[in-house]
């Protein structure tokens, strides 16, 4: 917003976009923690059960009530502090939309919509982390092998989004966000 006082209208709505786009995926992170969360309690007395019937083999890893319970409480935990970091993240971001609206300048009294800007996009950015975090235990509760595989997968995906690529004559230069 503090652009649209210089008058360049691309870099203005730059801004808007950048900013309902980060809310609109932080909305969508704090909804799916907590549907994720609800339907893990719910089908976990039926997974607990089944395990130790179908899956005897090693090959999915300890089955003991122990293990059981901390795999639970690992996910569970995950995803709870990512709905918390998102909905966190929600307010500061409208707060700081609505700061930028009212006064129409992006520094007013000393940077504080600055600040509560910051502290939206780094709570968002923590709790899609942290989600990517829980979807590793959700796969644990099957076994090693494909908490390993989605492991590696995740820092395959995780470095494309952090890192920019740009090919200059053969050589490739990445640049971090």
């Amino acid at each position: 917003m503090f652009v649209m006082v210089q008058g360049d209208d691309k870099k203005a709505m730059l801004t808007v976009q950048s900013l309902r786009n980060t809310l609109m995926v932080t909305i969508l992170t704090a909804s799916i923690t907590i549907l994720v969360n609800m339907a893990l309690a719910a089908v976990t007395n039926n997974t607990y059960n089944v395990s130790h019937h179908l899956f005897k083999s090693s090959f999915f890893g300890s089955k003991s009530d122990k293990i059981f319970i901390l795999k639970y409480g690992s996910t569970s935990l995950c995803l709870v502090i990512s709905f918390l970091c998102s909905s966190m993240a929600i307010g500061f971001l409208i707060d700081a939309n609505f700061l930028m609206n009212s006064y129409g300048d992006f520094l007013i009294s000393n940077g504080y919509t600055q600040i509560i800007l910051e502290r939206g996009f780094t709570l968002a950015f923590i709790g899609n982390r942290v989600l990517c975090v829980a979807i590793q235990f959700m796969l644990w509760m099957l076994g090693p092998v494909p908490v390993l595989l989605s492991s590696l997968e995740t820092v395959f995906v995780l470095h494309e989004f952090d890192f920019v690529c740009k090919e200059q004559h053969n050589h490739k230069q990445c640049i971090s966000m």
